[in-house]
């Protein structure tokens, strides 16, 4: 039962991964502003690509009950 929700969301993540790094929603970061000092698109980038690192740890890492 476990095993079978741990794909479900590794397969959620996947697909949100997916879409937070297609062309539509990327296009939303790419402005001409800086977020301390540092420019929007690769903060932005950098940010979402961290999340989706921790997200996946949670989920690999999480209890095994």
């Amino acid at each position: 039962m476990l095993e079978g929700l741990r794909s479900q969301r590794l397969l959620a993540l996947f697909c949100a991964g997916l879409a937070l790094f297609n062309f539509p929603l990327l296009a939303l970061w790419d402005r001409d502003l800086t977020l301390l000092g540092l420019p929007l698109f690769p903060t932005a980038l950098f940010v979402l690509w961290a999340l989706l690192i921790a997200a996946l740890a949670l989920i690999l890492e999480g209890r095994k009950d």
